[in-house]
């Protein structure tokens, strides 16, 4: 039982930590399958409560009965309470993107309702990986490389460590069949790209060790990222709204001007996620390459410009 016992070291830490319970994110796949085994195995000696919840997302023929083989070879496997949640996908900007955002709807009105002390999702270090190349890709900057962040409120990833193929032989080991999502291979979304061609392509060319080496560059970039926010915020304190002085802007270092900018656009009004680098760089240029540019519209309604020696941010009304 290796495999088992690495997926319980890797939860043991929180385990320690928690309380009464812990949710665990599950969708019938090798990843989350092994993770609420592991989960259930650790704490059960903890006296520490699992509660799993499966997201059905209705997406595909089936997904009703992939939920509930899923429900039952939990409950065999001594996991007493486990929650199928059938979740409404709008699709608005792509399907991963929609899905995820009804996934983790459910996750949260979860934690609302049962109070757990974590909430453990089953990101392996192979998505980490991936999450890196993607971030790569779409050029936008520390935290995107950084991949996905271990903990995040009460969301945690214990696998961030852990090799997909330690969650495939944990199955193996609790003779537990898990449920491949098509999505996974379908060509069609970059994730599995970066999956099935491009990673196995690195590991061909450059050599072993790819996955793990990615996967040591995004906790050190999240290092480098949060230690940089850190300075930004410390920059911005209680600020509401107005605007800033071009003199204080220009003496910071590039890199956490650009994170004060972004902060200040969001509390202005800005939706969330909303900035890209293309926004960014016009604001910059306002500070650092003045030459009379006029009013910078961003999303949110948004309006950048320098009077008088002043960035002046203001919402539109």
């Amino acid at each position: 039982m290796k495999a088992t016992l690495q997926i319980r070291q890797a939860v043991r830490p929180w385990i320690k930590k928690a309380q009464a319970r812990v949710l665990v994110g599950v969708s019938g796949g090798a990843d989350s399958m092994a993770l609420a085994i592991g989960t259930y195995l650790e704490a059960r000696e903890a006296d520490v409560e699992v509660i799993a919840l499966i997201i059905d997302h209705d997406l595909q023929e089936g997904s009703a009965g992939v939920a509930e083989v899923a429900r039952e070879d939990l409950l065999k496997r001594g996991i007493t309470h486990v929650i199928i949640k059938k979740v409404n996908v709008v699709m608005t900007d792509g399907l991963e993107a929609s899905a995820r955002r009804a996934r983790y709807s459910a996750f949260n009105e979860a934690i609302s309702d049962l109070d757990p002390d974590f909430f453990f999702l089953a990101h392996t270090l192979n998505d980490q990986a991936e999450s890196v190349l993607l971030g790569l890709a779409r050029g936008s900057g520390t935290r995107s490389l950084s991949g996905m962040a271990e903990v995040n409120g009460k969301f945690v990833r214990p696998l961030l460590d852990v090799g997909r193929e330690v969650t495939l032989a944990c199955c193996v080991e609790n003779q537990i069949v898990p449920w491949s999502d098509p999505h996974n291979e379908d060509p069609a979304y970059s994730r599995v790209r970066v999956r099935h061609e491009i990673l196995p392509l690195m590991e061909e060319r450059i050599g072993p060790g790819i996955v793990d080496a990615l996967g040591r560059s995004a906790k050190i970039l999240r290092q480098d990222s949060d230690a940089l926010d850190s300075y930004a915020l410390g920059f911005l304190g209680d600020w509401q709204g107005g605007g800033f002085e071009i003199t204080d802007l220009a003496q910071l270092p590039q890199a956490v001007r650009i994170r004060v900018l972004r902060e200040a656009i969001f509390r202005t009004g800005a939706p969330l996620g909303s900035l890209s680098a293309d926004h960014l760089a016009p604001v910059e240029a306002l500070i650092t390459d003045w030459h009379g540019q006029g009013v910078i519209s961003l999303p949110g309604g948004v309006k950048v410009e320098r009077i008088s020696g002043r960035l002046s941010l203001l919402a539109q009304a």
